[in-house]
């Protein structure tokens, strides 16, 4: 199982970006996805997952300006985060089902 994610970079706060995480090795179509993300000294949290029928869940702090789409053809799911915080720096991790983990992918939002 492969979970590759890409796109973090440097924002300012307000900015967007768009994280990709694209699955090898399993049948994604089946798979709940979830992105979580581990801020400096703190423990890992979930900030958005969708569930193979498409029922998406936010964490609080993100409603309203992150989205979690995902697309079974390309075994690909995306994070399209907006009107970043400098709250929302941190490693972004794609995780599928219960067990399997991506390498992260780092944010930094500069205030």
């Amino acid at each position: 199982v492969q979970l590759q994610a890409s796109g973090g970079g440097l924002v300012q706060a307000g900015g967007s970006l768009r994280l990709t995480c694209k699955a090898r090795g399993i049948n994604f179509k089946i798979y709940e996805m979830g992105w979580y993300r581990q801020a400096p000294g703190k423990q890992r949290e979930l900030v958005a997952s969708i569930t193979s029928g498409g029922t998406k869940t936010y964490a609080d702090s993100v409603k309203g300006r992150f989205t979690v789409s995902r697309d079974n053809a390309w075994r690909t799911v995306y994070l399209q985060m907006n009107n970043l915080k400098f709250e929302d720096t941190g490693v972004y991790f794609c995780k599928a089902g219960q067990n399997h983990w991506g390498k992260g992918t780092l944010v930094t939002v500069s205030s």
